[in-house]
């Protein structure tokens, strides 16, 4: 392995290692916007949309130049295709912050509404998820992987539950209806975003044994 082959691989991870930390940026102003009825926070978010979204292109480029100077196989190969994996689905979470940062301008203009569920608890799992994959990718933690993929149940669990919330507040107060969606999108865009983590995790494992494993995904328009 050429020292300028090593070279680049260091270069490609430490962007991976930015964009994992510009899309957790986005996300926890998303979630300090919606919880703390922040504006200037929901901004925020569409801004640094575009940063990640530059990002992006910084990786896949890295990508594309790694798989035509060097022709990597075996782990190095399945590192890079992994790497533009993490990057698309990275991308989308930070899609998913947009959306619970659009639904924290659309809660604004609405009668004040108390939320259904604790937004905090959800979205503080599906945080400690995100920080779990970043270790197991840096790591190379098969182990931690492992975690990951199992925390997804609990974030499927709590959607459920969420749903059953919003529906009583429903039933409870019509006049809530739009406030309540609302927030159903929010639990919608959390759980999303752990089925994208959960993505990540089974990168890692990919990456580590050459398994490739797979979790049921629905992808949908994460801004409607």
């Amino acid at each position: 392995m050429s020292q300028i082959f090593v070279r680049e691989i260091d270069k490609l991870k430490k962007h991976l290692v930015c964009m994992f930390r510009l899309v957790e940026r986005n996300y926890s102003t998303a979630v300090r916007a919606l919880t703390e009825n922040d504006a200037a926070a929901a901004d925020k978010v569409f801004a640094g949309e575009n940063e990640i979204d530059d990002k992006k292109i910084d990786i896949q480029e890295e990508c594309f130049k790694i798989l035509a100077l060097h022709q990597p196989v075996a782990f190095d190969l399945r590192f890079i295709m992994a790497t533009w994996k993490f990057n698309n689905d990275l991308e989308r979470i930070g899609d998913l912050a947009v959306g619970i940062a659009a639904r924290t301008r659309a809660l604004a203009v609405l009668p004040p509404c108390p939320p259904p569920f604790d937004v905090a608890l959800m979205a503080g799992r599906v945080h400690t998820m995100l920080t779990r994959s970043l270790d197991a990718l840096i790591n190379l933690d098969i182990n931690l992987a492992a975690e990951v993929l199992a925390d997804e149940d609990e974030i499927d669990a709590l959607h459920r539950a969420n749903l059953k919330l919003v529906k009583e507040g429903i039933l409870a107060d019509k006049n809530q209806i739009d406030a309540l969606i609302n927030y159903l999108s929010v639990s919608r865009y959390l759980e999303r975003i752990g089925d994208l983590i959960t993505n990540l995790g089974e990168e890692v494992i990919y990456i580590v044994e050459g398994n490739i494993v797979h979790h049921q995904y629905h992808d949908e328009d994460p801004t409607g």
